[in-house]
């Protein structure tokens, strides 16, 4: 029996889907999401927050600012409200409704960016209001996911370790890409401690993470639209790039046999099981880690007027999934 006293102190699970009977594909999925945030970011969100209360950045009247488009900022939402914080999220419109909520029911405010920045896009955008907010208020705190190593050490210090006990003979993990914390901590742990892992990165078609080509995105979590400074290209094996419409199909087809995952974790199954097509998958111990589950996805990946509207011709067979 596990006994908490706080919203806070619930950050792991050891829970693996066998994806072997739904998609004929011997992978096993880390199924990150049975926590009070709904995802993998609770882990860099507690990490940050402690990890900054220790040094003595935060204080009693510290506001805690952070920029996200979802995942992180009601992951932050629910470490600050466990804490007695206050907390700010500065978001933009591709933020899911269902996230917002989430935060504002936590406790938290949250700050729409409307205009994207020229150069930067939206993340420039929500990452000059933050600037702008600590400039004018020094009780702001500003945990900057993008540079902060604890975004990182979290993932070194618990979700790699856990995979590395429940996997020995472990050959390839699969990681989806966003600031770079949950790859970046689970590559570092597996170079030094049992290098022979493969280690593939999943990004987004359009991000710019690896040097990809710039394009529109319409799914928030992984990718990102300008470079982020957490990711070493040198601990990585091998880097897969997945199309937002794939990542779609593969949200719906999992959930026709009823596991109902997030747009962040359809882009990694689907990077996951292509990679695996093309390597002799059944000789290999796989696993890949689903960062959120689909609940707060209803408005865009499971709403067919949504994905119609965002993939255009074509998507007739994304909508049959279902």
């Amino acid at each position: 029996m596990t006994i908490i006293t706080g919203a806070d102190e619930l950050l792991d699970n050891e829970v693996y889907l066998d994806l072997r009977r739904l998609l004929n594909c011997r992978l096993y999925l880390k199924c990150e999401g049975f926590n009070f945030a709904g995802s993998v970011k609770v882990r860099p969100a507690a990490w940050m927050v402690t990890t900054a209360q220790r040094d003595g950045l935060i204080g009693p009247d510290s506001v805690l600012i952070e920029s996200s488009s979802g995942n992180l900022g009601v992951a932050l939402a629910v470490i600050a409200a466990a804490k007695g914080l206050r907390f700010v999220c500065v978001t933009d419109p591709k933020c899911n409704p269902a996230a917002a909520d989430l935060m504002r029911a936590l406790g938290a405010e949250v700050v729409v960016v409307d205009e994207p920045d020229a150069a930067g896009g939206y993340l420039a955008a929500r990452k000059a209001r933050v600037r702008a907010r600590c400039a004018e208020d020094p009780s702001y705190v500003w945990l900057n996911q993008y540079e902060n190593p604890a975004n990182w050490v979290a993932h070194y210090e618990n979700t790699a370790a856990l995979i590395a006990k429940q996997f020995p003979r472990l050959d390839t993990l699969f990681i989806g890409t966003g600031t770079g914390g949950t790859l970046m901590g689970c590559a570092r742990y597996f170079r030094e401690h049992r290098p022979s892992v493969h280690i593939v990165a999943v990004d987004s078609v359009g991000s710019v993470n690896f040097s990809g080509a710039p394009g529109p995105r319409h799914i928030p979590g992984l990718g990102a639209s300008t470079p982020m400074p957490l990711i070493d290209a040198s601990l990585v094996n091998e880097v897969v790039r997945v199309r937002e419409a794939d990542a779609v199909r593969m949200c719906r087809r999992l959930a026709s046999h009823g596991v109902l995952l997030g747009g962040s974790s359809g882009t990694v199954v689907g990077g996951a099981t292509e990679w695996l097509k093309q390597h002799d998958s059944d000789r290999l111990t796989s696993v890949a880690i689903a960062p959120d589950l689909g609940e707060r996805y209803m408005d865009t990946v499971y709403d067919d007027a949504w994905v119609e509207r965002h993939y255009g011709p074509g998507t007739q067979d994304l909508l049959e999934n279902t």
